[in-house]
């Protein structure tokens, strides 16, 4: 063991795998605090995932968007969220997963993709990064879900600024489907919209 951490800085020391599933690996960490505190946590490793939110305007050029609801077994209930997936194909650039997970689970391939943000879902628990996009000029495809979950999910085209009262009366609560759907109405209805 090396001395403490310097003033002002945590120093990542070790990683003990306690289990590696098919995507994740769960390990305990050990850290160094900046005044030489030796401390664990358990932390899930991954390699991240990707969402994209599909957004089409009408012939009046009202938005509207594209949403999953699908049952997620850790809450036992089925979540209103955006198409996403694990970025479980190594050297897939984030974009190209985005493509096939819109293609997988909405039927949609975009035309464009424009990154809205890179966030940390959970910040206590896991390393994994989630990269949202939104997805314009979109075409359909065939879908072709993966999982009971998905085979059983329901494609929901709501207006957006439906989808965003949803999140204001708690309806939708999926992070990664909050941030995307109020990024985008303020990109399309100005900073003084949700």
């Amino acid at each position: 063991m090396t001395g403490p951490a310097s003033s002002g800085e945590f120093r990542h020391v070790a990683d003990r795998e306690v289990h590696q599933g098919h995507v994740w690996r769960v390990v305990v960490a050990d850290f160094e605090a900046p005044d030489g505190t030796l401390f664990q946590r358990d932390i899930v490793r991954s390699p991240g995932a990707v969402a994209a939110l599909p957004l089409i305007f009408d012939a009046e050029g009202t938005a509207s968007v594209v949403l999953l609801r699908q049952y997620r077994p850790p809450y036992e209930q089925e979540v209103v969220e955006i198409p996403a997936g694990m970025r479980d194909v190594e050297g897939e650039p984030p974009e190209e997963t985005a493509r096939r997970e819109l293609a997988e689970e909405a039927g949609l391939v975009p035309g464009r993709l424009d990154l809205l943000l890179e966030m940390v879902p959970s910040p206590a628990m896991t390393d994994s990064v989630t990269t949202i996009y939104l997805a314009s000029d979109c075409t359909g495809t065939t879908r072709s879900p993966h999982g009971p979950e998905e085979k059983q999910s329901e494609l929901l085209h709501i207006p957006l600024v439906d989808a965003v009262s949803m999140v204001e009366r708690g309806e939708i609560v999926d992070a990664k489907t909050v941030a995307a759907l109020l990024l985008t109405a303020r990109r399309v209805h100005g900073s003084d919209h949700g």
